[in-house]
């Protein structure tokens, strides 16, 4: 069963992909009023992060770049 949701669900990804659309219509969102209502009370236990920084040296390559109709060669 589970075997069967992964093909698919990559069935599914497959296809989205395949295809192009064109937007003909920009559209509108529509205005929406809201009033009144509380915001919900939540307990949030945050994970904990560590951050650090650190030097590294990248090897770059040498690019040699010859601008379009520079005859100086």
């Amino acid at each position: 069963m589970k075997r069967m949701m992964m093909l698919a669900a990559l069935a599914l990804a497959i296809g989205a992909t395949a295809c192009t659309a064109k937007v003909e219509d920009e559209g509108k969102a529509p205005e929406v009023e809201v009033k009144g209502g509380e915001m919900p009370e939540v307990d949030v236990d945050p994970a904990n992060v560590e951050v650090s920084t650190d030097t590294q040296t990248v090897v770059t390559p040498d690019v040699d770049v010859t601008p379009a109709g520079d005859n100086n060669k």
